[in-house]
């Protein structure tokens, strides 16, 4: 595969879930007529989930810092399989789920700012993830210093937006489930 395919395929990729998301968010499909009780416990499994990300990102940096690729290289896979794990458990719940807004209060503004960065952020970062992730992997075959080079390049974007990513999933979790309709 040549970078430019792989380019491609990655733009592809987050085009495809970012507007899968829009979809679901927008709730056009047809939602089960009864919802099961499991996805009404996804928001509290992709806080876990977020905040988990965001301590191995914090450990990778950690690792990579003291020149163990080794470590770095398991922690990131870990972190982009848990991220993988929370965006269908995200998609599953804003697909099925009553959406929850958050009340008229002085705590609202700052909640949607946090939000709409965190929103915005994640479907930037997604892409940047992916690349950043082919690179590293490539980084390790003949001829891997180029990648290495567009692994640091591309990482000194990705790892910070990641990391708030991750980090603002969590407080916006905190920030509504207080909110949220109890259900069954």
């Amino acid at each position: 595969m040549s970078d430019k395919f792989v380019f491609r395929l990655v733009m592809a990729v987050s085009v495809v879930i970012t507007v899968a998301v829009v979809i679901l968010n927008k709730k056009i499909l047809p939602v089960p007529e009864v919802v099961p009780g499991f996805v009404y416990k996804l928001p509290k499994l992709n806080a876990f989930l977020n905040g988990t990300c965001s301590l191995l990102l914090l450990l990778s940096l950690y690792f990579i810092r003291q020149k163990n690729v080794a470590v770095h290289k398991k922690l990131n896979l870990i972190t982009f399989a848990l991220s993988s794990v929370f965006l269908l458990c995200y998609i599953t719940y804003h697909w099925m789920a009553q959406e929850t807004t958050y009340p008229e209060g002085p705590l609202r503004t700052p909640y949607l700012l946090i939000l709409i960065t965190h929103i915005i952020l994640a479907a930037a970062v997604l892409p940047m993830v992916l690349l950043s992730l082919y690179y590293g992997l490539k980084s390790q075959q003949e001829g891997g210093i180029v990648y290495i080079k567009k692994h640091r390049k591309i990482a000194r974007w990705t790892y910070p937006i990641w990391l708030y990513v991750t980090i603002t999933g969590v407080v916006v979790y905190l920030m509504i489930s207080p909110f949220y309709v109890a259900h069954p």
